[in-house]
């Protein structure tokens, strides 16, 4: 597999970077975008900040490259950067703006780049110019794709006076402070390269000498994985900072991904080289499933359905071509097997594994254990070479919740107060291992454990972990039907350590907390329901996707509408409700509990497994800009669903609301009534 890539010329780019281009400020003010779309260039003053317009904070990576345009694989990307940046209530950038305006570089303020880990986000920047990317903060996934790609990035606003003068800049500007591999990885102009120097012996990994230590529990985990001298696998003891590359046990992609990684790998390492370890890779065609039924007309006309086939049609081949395990579609009816993140959790992710899969909610599985986090497009190719991806040993941040939740509140009310802590709002978290611990965790189960893992991608954390304990095992008996003392030895030392170091302790008290919503523009925007105003009426209610498509959430839909039904009730006509399964695991416990019947009862419109409208890509989707729906997903940014205003909310909340037609709490004390907001 190795010899061509032994023979290939690589080299490392020069030690002056030299941009010559313009500079798009990414403002809140849209007539100031349209103005320099058109060719004036902003007045900037890098010495007093205050004198400038505001810039965008937030920029999520469904605003840089809306879902509907991943469809496309290669350089036409060049053409849509920026389409759903929203300033104010306008998206002033179109089609091909960016490539003809001449940007080399691209600035905003806090959190560039969160949300979702697609690499069609700065590689198309990159097709369409831009080569460096400043901003205040930068979320991990999506700078290290830049990186992955040879897209420069930096804190520094000192750098737009030096790219305007058309200054000479040291290419050590963009390294300094950077670990050994990310710094050799800049200077070889991206991953790829710097993983061919790695197996021709140019370049050697810094070796990782921290002593025995307390630790916590992701610093155990990665500690047996990380590679060390002559690909041995394991180290005495991690700290916060090493770097290296730690050795997977299962990686996984979708058909968002896999083309264009299969793209990138047969033309960089050749159709014939089969992949590393075939068995411990996965595909899943599970987010396009349903999206002819919600893509328009207008869409359609431009091909954008055929070109969302040829992703399906791609990844089934290559992975005949590789001997690779693809989850697909249904053949029996339209749906697909499952979602991702939910068929790993429930049939391979076990306690202490490393998992990595081309998805921001990989974190999903950390409720077993494991490690999991989410890799773009270079590293998932990548890693089919080499079995490994780089890791920085991340700090960890402990979030504790204590004492007894209320009847009513679940693992997603938990995580929406966590998103509106000022420490997570301000980026103090990202790229943090989000640990939670306390009694009020320690109570939940694994489905509603993996809410809390899951939106660690939310929080801009590197992943969430629950360490696994008596409820993990039950989980593995049950669903897996693992024998039993096989499950219970799995466990053995995964906790942090009593005096484990931690970057920060967030203790909350579950008694403090009561149903909550997050109100339309991203999902930190949490709000206690009681704390409404007014009261929201809604069109759509959606049960369903990664974060709420389990059989946990599938009890607490079915508790509401059962009782709901017991009064007389049903869902409200105003509102459509969807239950999205999400997985066929999932759907058949549905049958054999009697949920189906109840909710089909109620009036709720039942959808096979899919990512669907979490990504705008299934029924759910709002259609009006001025429609309120309220949904049990993990997103609500900008356009990511629709235009319509989302309101993110529990299993719980989403079900009461339905039947009500307006955001309520369920107040389970009184199943006869749902008390307003």
């Amino acid at each position: 597999m190795q010899n061509p890539l032994l023979t290939r010329e690589i080299t490392k780019r020069p030690e002056q970077v030299k941009l010559q281009g313009r500079i798009l400020f990414l403002t809140e003010d849209p007539e100031l975008i349209r103005r320099q779309l058109a060719g004036e260039d902003l007045p900037w003053d890098t010495k007093n900040p205050a004198n400038n317009p505001k810039l965008r904070d937030d920029i999520s990576t469904d605003e840089i490259t809306p879902a509907h345009y991943c469809f496309y694989f290669d350089e036409t990307l060049g053409e849509i950067p920026y389409l759903g940046l929203k300033c104010g209530t306008e998206t002033p950038i179109k089609r091909g703006d960016v490539k003809r305006g001449g940007f080399v570089a691209a600035v905003s303020g806090k959190r560039r780049g969160k949300g979702s880990s697609r690499e069609q986000s700065p590689y198309a920047e990159l097709c369409a110019g831009i080569q460096l990317v400043i901003a205040e903060n930068i979320e991990r996934i999506y700078k290290q794709n830049c990186q992955n790609l040879g897209v420069l990035t930096s804190t520094d606003f000192s750098l737009i006076d030096k790219v305007r003068s058309g200054e000479e800049i040291p290419l050590s500007v963009f390294t300094k402070g950077e670990d050994e591999i990310t710094r050799q990885v800049i200077e070889y102009g991206g991953l790829f390269p710097f993983n061919v120097a790695r197996m021709q012996g140019k370049v050697k990994l810094p070796p990782i000498t921290t002593k025995k230590r307390p630790m916590t529990l992701a610093e155990k985990i990665f500690a047996k994985h990380m590679v060390a001298d002559h690909n041995t696998v394991g180290v005495e003891a991690v700290k916060p900072g090493d770097t290296g590359f730690t050795r997977t046990d299962l990686r996984f992609s979708h058909e968002y991904v896999t083309p264009m990684a299969a793209i990138f790998y047969e033309q960089l390492v050749g159709k014939e080289t089969p992949v590393n370890d075939a068995s411990s890779i996965m595909f899943f065609r599970d987010h396009l499933t349903f999206l002819d039924e919600v893509m328009s007309e207008e869409k359609k006309k431009m091909g954008l359905l055929d070109l969302a086939g040829q992703l399906k049609l791609k990844q089934e081949a290559f992975a005949k071509s590789q001997g690779i395990k693809l989850h697909g579609e249904l053949k029996d009816r339209k749906g697909s097997e499952g979602i991702c993140h939910s068929i790993v959790a429930e049939s391979y992710a076990l306690p202490g594994q490393v998992n990595v899969g081309s998805d921001s909610h990989t974190p999903h599985v950390g409720a077993v254990g494991c490690i999991a986090f989410g890799i773009g497009t270079t590293d998932v190719f990548n890693s089919w070479i080499t079995k490994d991806v780089r890791v920085k040993v991340p700090e960890s941040v402990k979030i504790v919740i204590k004492g007894k939740r209320k009847a009513n509140v679940t693992a997603k009310d938990f995580i929406l107060a966590i998103l509106a802590l000022d420490y997570v709002r301000s980026g103090q978290a990202l790229a943090k291992v989000m640990e939670y611990a306390g009694e009020a965790i320690e109570e939940l189960g694994v489905d509603e454990r993996a809410t809390m893992t899951n939106m660690a991608a939310e929080i801009g954390g590197f992943t969430g972990i629950v360490a696994p304990d008596k409820k993990v095992v039950e989980f593995l008996v049950e669903r897996r039907g693992m024998d039993r003392k096989k499950a219970e030895s799995l466990l053995d030392d995964l906790k942090s350590d009593p005096d484990a170091e931690y970057a920060k302790v967030i203790e909350l008290n579950a008694a403090d907390i009561t149903p909550m919503v997050a109100t339309p523009g991203d999902p930190g925007n949490g709000k206690f329901i009681r704390e409404l105003n007014t009261p929201v009426p809604v069109e759509i209610a959606y049960g369903g996707t990664c974060t709420a498509g389990k059989n946990e959430d599938m009890d607490m839909y079915a508790l509401v509408l059962k009782n709901a039904l017991q009064q007389g009730k049903k869902i409200a006509e105003s509102v459509k409700f969807y239950i999205q399964f999400g997985s066929q695991s999932t759907r058949e416990y549905c049958l054999k509990q009697g949920y189906v019947d109840i909710f089909q009862k109620a009036g709720a419109i039942i959808i096979e497994p899919s990512c669907g409208a979490c990504i705008n890509a299934g029924p759910g989707v709002s259609t009006r800009p001025e429609q309120v729906v309220i949904s049990a997903q993990n997103r609500n940014f900008p356009g990511r669903s629709g235009p319509g205003q989302m309101y993110l909310a529990s299993p719980l909340t989403v079900a009461a609301t339905a039947v009500a037609g307006y955001i309520v709490e369920y107040d389970p004390q009184h199943e006869r009534e749902l008390v307003g907001a």
